[in-house]
Order: C-alpha cells, then structure tokens, then sequence
C-alpha cells in the first residue's frame, strides 16, 4: 500500500468526496420504522411537556407526528416518568398513533431499565449514565482507567441485555459538553474525547452481542459537531463497525440562529451523504422543528443525479481538525483578516445614501459623515449601475469589467472579470481585480496566471448541483497547486423561498466555512419569494415585511459566518429547547435575555432549562444561566458558578450584573 492511500484511508469519513452517496450504516428497528440501511432519512422531535402529565404530552406528540416525526422522544428523568410512559404509549394507540416513543435518559439506570420494557429505543448519555461530573481533573494510571471501565460495564450491562431480550433500540448519544472527568483526563473537551465516550459503551454492547444501535455526537458548535461525526465514522471503518447515525447541533437557539446553526451542522454532513436520522434542536415548540429537518433532508432525494465531479485521489486536508487555508492579503481581503461580506446591488438601482442602510452604512447629511454597524457589508456589486455618490470609506465597490472601464471616478471602485476577460484585458486595477472561476479552470495553463498576480480575489462559482462539493473540489485543487489568491464563495439561487434560502445557503457556505475555506461569501438571490412556500401549519417564516432582499440576504450572510464561527457580529446564545425535565419558560425567558443583551457582540451566553443541560452542555458559553429549581436559577461564569438559587424575578438582572463586574458590558 503506497503511502497516498494510506493517508487517504487515515481520512477517510464518507464514501466520496466528489460524488454524492448515502453511506451505508446498519439497518436498525425502531417499532415498526426502520432507520439506517436502505431507509430514507427519518425524522424526530422531542416533547417538552411534564412526562406525568400523560394528556399533554399524548396531544403533543400527536401534533409532532402531524408535523412530520417518525419518532417522538420523550424525558425520563426518574423511575416515576418511565412508569408513566407505558400511560402514555396506551393513550397514543388508543387514539390511533402508532409513532415508536424514545424515552431519553440521564443519570438514572433504573430508569433506562424500566424505560426499555415499554418503549421502542433509550437514550443514554455514556457521559452521566454512570459518572456523576464533578469536573475534577483526575489523572488515571491505565489500571484505573480500566477499572472504571469495569465499573461502567457492570452498571450498563443489565440495560444491554433489557434492550436485547425486549427488542428495545438504544442511542448512545454524545454530548460535547457531558464527557465524564475520566473521558477529559484522557482525550480532552475534544471531537476525539466525544467519540472515545460513546465507543467505550458500543463495545460492551458488542461483547453482548447487541446491535440494535443508533449513534450521536452532538454539539452547540457545528464546528465540533462535524468534526466529531466524521471522525466517529472514520473510528467504526477501522473496527468494522457501520451503525445509524443520528445528526443534531445541540443547544441551536431559536428563530433564524437555531435554523442557520443547525444547517451548517446538519448539512455539512448531509452534503457528503453522512446522516440516518435528523432532530433539529430549536428553542420553540417541537412541531416547529420537523418542517426544518424534512427541508433539510428532501434536498438530497435526487442528489446523486449530478453533474460528475473530478473526483480526488487524495484529501488534502485533515477533515478532524479546523485548519485556515492560507491566504495572501490584497486589499484587506484574505490573510489574516475575517471573511468579507458581498452586497448583490446589480438588479436594484441605488438613487441616494440610504440605500445603504440596507447594508449597515447610515449617512448623516449635516456632518457628511457615514456610520457602520457591526454588520456593514465589506463589498457591493453594482453590475452596471453607477454608484451617483463617492463611495464610502469601508466599503469596495465592484463593477462589470467593461463598465468599470469607462468609470471617470475609480475611487474605493474595482472591476470583476471572467476568466476569459481577465487574460487578455489591457487595462486592469494596479490594487485588485475580482477573477470568477469555475471547476474548468483547471482544464488548462490559466491558473498559473492568475498565481502570479497579487492583485486578484477569485469569485468560485458553481452550477452543479452538488455545488458544495464542486468548489470544495476547487479549493482543494488551490492547495495541491500552492495558490494562495483569497477565493470569495458564490451561491446563486432562483426562485426560493426564504425558508429554504437560510437552509440551503447555511449549508452551501457552512460546510466550506467550517473546513476553513472562503476568505468572502456572497449571495445572488433571483426572485425571493416572500410568503410561504408551505401552507403547512408549522412552517415559521422570518422575513419582516418592511425588509428589502437586500437586507435579508446581509443579515443571512453575517449569521452563516457567526454560526461558522468565522466572524462574530452579535451576542450568541447557546439555548437548549424545551424538554420535560425544563423548570422555567425556555422561549420567553431566552427572549427577555436577548432583548436585554443582543447588543454584546462577541459575548456568549447559555440559557439551560435544567442542570442535564446546565455546565456540561454550555461548554462553549461566557456565561450560564441554568435552572435549579422552581422559580430558582444558578449563574455560571464558563463552567463554574458564581451564583446558587437566585429567585426567578431577580435573574435576568443578577446575570447582566455579573456581565458588569467582567467589565463586559455597553450600555446598548
């Protein structure tokens, strides 16, 4: 074996990384609906209602199958809710539902073990089925290690052999921000620490001989969430194992943030056919969370129909850790600096200042001053129309080529080419030309010559529709042949509705975002379509109607890359939705927070319904606020807490007084 394909194999996470396949994973049975295998991609929620209150949570579950899920979890989080699961189950049939129920476990075994007797599959989180974190840095010889393994095999077997005599499926569901203190000593608060949580438990099943098994690697940052997914892929390929997977970004908000969040996760692994079953975690009632999954999941129902891609020999990139291309700087674009914005001004005629302010530039006629928010675009094109005032400092102006030209005023102005144009123009800017490319590039010698010009930003466009993998084609092509020109990522889409714009662009841009590719986005949006698409009752849609396309698309862009974690513009807010086990209104409380808050950009704030949620799970946050009793809440500062069981009403204000005294905080 050479050492090419030994790299090759050491990276390997999907079946192609240029021709879209579904990989193939274990049928498993859950009731009568099976996942993995041959199966389309299944669809799941979870209540948020109290467990004992059997009414609630039947008529619920019945509003999420209507919605769309197949299957329905629901919290256990003592003896007394999984006994009452079996009332619940009874009521459902009763009425005619036979979707399979989840009960979904933490913390207690008895639990899980009476769960299994009555519903169709058990959730256990491997990080605090058995360890109760106490997050102490404990250094474990090899002999304690495995004694601790020991400790879990004992007190998970008797759920194994449960699940395996009442033909119960099981999840071993990962969370980034749950890994026990003995995961932590050992792999880290890592994509690997996760991975290594979930394959200690999926070997205890083996040795017992169970395979009814779905598996999870869940994360509020889908940077982390992808990197762990395909590296627990890459881990079963190695030990001969293909069990289902179960995509999810954890702790995803609500509204545009959760919806944006989720897709850059969920279908960055979709895009290279990873992925048997999708819960999209929003902070609003559950039946809105299916119509996103289903969106997300319908787009790959004709996808292996292409256009065929070059496909690779080699990845030149290591998919498990985050690596920036490197880029040359021109002009404030690539480098070191954060990826720039692109406003699409070609098909709306600017006629005064304001037009700008759709953008982020507010212009003050007394001072003739321009004012930039957090979210000013970087770039505009205008095509072939004039721009009848200076352009302002902060911002580039991008024309056609042989408009550009004939421009008597070329200040803060710059021409944008095709290929074709760019090698034989006479006249082109002496600080920065914009080049759009395709995958045909690469067919002949044109690309040497734009290598050696330091003056051109590549526009990477695309028309296949496994879009996503044909410039992640290019790119990879750009750094087998050292060519380090700063590449804007462009997306067009006609005739779309702006529910599946912020699906479809959060995953087209996302998933290069997260590989560290893109030193730009830009959206061209030809006829968006304003209403519903879907008359359907749970579809949400967030366009505001006093908003121009212009000012939705800026905003989309400035998400996506927030969600990326590529440029932070906002506050952001890692808020778990609604379950059972929640002690506080989850929604209004998220809301009173971010109205109060949504102005410190940068800080990250964690909004946790109870303590499962709590410390672990806000792995990534500044600061928590986690319920802890009735009407009591616990602040955290990162993972420890700073404040035990204020009142409820005292709260929000106890939380931005912490944020006072970090000297983090702006009077909005």
């Amino acid at each position: 074996m050479n050492t090419a394909i030994k790299i090759e194999n050491l990276k390997k996470y999907c079946n192609s990384l240029t021709q879209y396949s579904r990989y193939k994973t274990r049928e498993v049975y859950i009731g009568d609906i099976p996942l993995g295998g041959k199966n389309p991609i299944r669809i799941q929620s979870m209540t948020t209602t109290d467990t004992m209150n059997t009414l609630a949570t039947v008529e619920q579950t019945i509003r999420m199958a209507e919605a769309g899920c197949e299957y329905v979890r629901i919290t256990a989080p003592s003896i007394n809710e999984a006994k009452n699961l079996e009332n619940i189950k009874k009521e459902l049939r009763k009425r005619g539902y036979n979707v399979p129920l989840i009960a979904d476990i933490h913390f207690t075994p008895n639990a899980a073990e009476l769960s299994a007797r009555i519903v169709e599959k058990v959730r256990i989180n491997p990080g605090n089925y058995v360890d109760k974190k106490k997050f102490e840095l404990i250094e474990y010889t090899d002999q304690e290690y495995q004694e601790e393994l020991e400790r879990i095999r004992e007190k998970f077997v008797p759920l194994v052999r449960i699940c395996k005599e009442y033909g119960t499926a099981m999840r071993i569901g990962t969370n980034h921000g749950s890994l026990s203190d003995r995961i932590m000593s050992r792999y880290g608060d890592t994509p690997l620490g996760m991975v290594e949580s979930a394959l200690e438990f999926l070997r205890i099943c083996e040795d017992e001989g169970f395979h009814n098994i779905v598996l999870s690697m869940k994360a509020s940052n889908p940077q982390v969430m992808v990197q762990a997914y395909r590296l627990l892929v890459n881990k079963m390929e190695s030990e001969g194992m293909n069990y289902p997977l179960h995509l999810g970004v954890t702790e995803a908000g609500g509204g545009e943030d959760g919806r944006i969040k989720s897709a850059s996760g969920i279908g960055t692994l979709l895009e290279d056919g990873l992925g048997d079953t999708i819960r999209v975690s929003l902070t609003e009632d559950p039946e809105f969370e299916a119509p996103v999954a289903i969106s997300l999941a319908n787009r790959y129902k004709e996808r292996e129909k292409h256009q065929p891609i070059k496909p690779i020999e080699e990845n030149p990139i290591d998919p498990f850790n985050y690596n920036k291309r490197k880029t040359i700087e021109i002009s404030r674009i690539g480098g070191a600096n954060v990826p720039r914005v692109v406003a699409d001004y070609s098909d709306r005629k600017i006629h005064s200042q304001k037009d700008l302010t759709d953008i982020g530039f507010t212009y003050d006629e007394d001072s003739d001053k321009w004012y930039l928010a957090d979210t000013a675009a970087d770039i505009i094109y205008l095509g072939k129309n004039l721009l009848p005032f200076d352009c302002p400092n902060g911002l580039k102006a991008i024309y056609d080529f042989d408009f550009w030209q004939s421009l008597d005023n070329l200040y803060n102005s710059y021409p944008i080419f095709d290929l074709d144009n760019y090698l034989i123009a006479n006249k082109k800017s002496d600080e920065l030309n914009f080049v759009t490319i395709n995958s045909d590039i690469f067919s002949n010698d044109s690309i040497t010559k734009i290598k050696n010009d330091k003056t051109a930003v590549l526009i990477v466009e695309t028309e296949n529709l496994h879009g996503m993998a044909e410039q992640r084609r290019i790119f990879f092509e750009l750094l087998n042949q050292e060519i380090q020109n700063p590449v804007i990522i462009k997306r067009d889409y006609r005739n779309i509705s702006f529910d599946k714009l912020q699906l479809y662009s959060s995953t087209d841009l996302g998933a290069l975002l997260i590989d560290g590719f893109g030193d730009g986005v830009w959206l061209k949006v030809d006829n968006l379509i304003s209403e519903k698409e879907s008359e359907g009752l749970y579809v949400k849609s967030f366009i505001r109607k006093t908003e121009t396309k212009e000012q939705i698309i800026n905003r989309l862009l400035f998400n996506i890359l927030q969600a990326a974690r590529q440029r932070i513009s906002k506050t952001e807010y890692i808020a778990c939705p609604s379950c059972g086990r929640t002690l506080f209104d989850l929604q209004e409380t998220t809301e009173m927070i971010r109205k109060r808050t949504e102005h410190l950009k940068g800080v990250k704030i964690a909004i946790m319904g109870c303590i499962v949620n709590g410390p672990g799970e806000m792995a990534d946050a500044d600061y928590g606020y986690v319920g802890s009793g009735i009407d009591k809440i616990t602040l955290y500062r990162e993972k420890n807490i700073v404040r035990r069981n204020i009142p409820t009403k005292n709260a929000v204000d106890e939380l931005i007084n912490l944020i006072k005294e970090d000297g983090k905080w702006v009077e909005p």
